[in-house]
């Protein structure tokens, strides 16, 4: 009955500057999983390591010590093209800032994965990026740029864009921390929305305590170690 997790890490070590005088540990043996199907909020403080552990998540750094597994693929080992081939088959981002190419439109912007993995754009996979970009609420946006939209709209074009290729695992850095609070609760209930619906898992990494409260499992990294990791009932608020 137990499945395999979609991601687990095991003991996890961070170090940057290795061999020199300003050498610095960030990570300290971190240890979690992640199961198909979750919504994940990681929080800690400012300096914790948030930010080095979703690098790590995401395939951008290695980990200096430890095991990284990725629905049981060790990912440590694997070399940069292997890493670059899991990134694309696994993981989709969403950022704080949005990164979208403001000489593309809407539609051009979320078919860019597609682009960039295979070199070119199939006429199924720009039928598939409207489909998504429609389930935005951004139907009649496609082919207007990012100038064009408003700063809630243009998160939902970013999202769109690590969903296209359909991973089974978003990672998702601050999505709303550049948002108003209107659009703030709006993209994070789409965020729910597609969780709901497309069984999509999705790791969160928020400062916002209103927005951890409503994932249903809370991962908190204080001074590079996970001090609490525990579900929660989500509220509807």
């Amino acid at each position: 009955m137990n499945a395999e997790p979609l991601i687990q890490l095991d003991g996890i070590v961070k170090r940057y500057n290795v061999g020199l005088p300003n050498e610095a540990e960030v990570l300290h043996g971190v240890s979690m999983q992640l199961a198909r199907g979750e919504f994940v909020a990681l929080i800690g403080p400012s300096g914790s390591g948030k930010s080095t552990l979703l690098n790590v998540l995401g395939l951008l750094e290695k980990p200096t010590a430890g095991s990284y597994r990725i629905l049981g693929e060790e990912t440590t080992t694997l070399d940069d093209a292997g890493r670059t081939r899991r990134r694309g088959s696994s993981l989709g981002f969403v950022f704080q800032f949005h990164h979208l190419l403001p000489a593309f439109t809407a539609l051009e912007n979320v078919t860019l994965p597609a682009l960039m993995k295979e070199g070119r754009v199939s006429a199924a996979q720009r039928e598939h990026a409207r489909e998504v970009l429609a389930a935005m609420g951004l139907k009649d946006a496609m082919a207007k740029k990012p100038g064009e939209l408003s700063g809630g709209m243009q998160q939902r074009v970013a999202i769109a864009r690590a969903l296209v290729l359909q991973p089974p695992l978003v990672l998702a850095d601050e999505p709303t921390g550049n948002l108003d609070t209107a659009s703030s609760n709006e993209v994070f209930a789409l965020l729910r929305q597609l969780h709901a619906e497309r069984g999509i898992s999705f790791l969160v990494v928020t400062h916002d305590p209103r927005l951890a409260a409503r994932c249903d499992r809370v991962v908190e990294l204080v001074d590079g170690r996970v001090q609490r990791d525990e579900p929660q009932q989500a509220s509807s608020g």
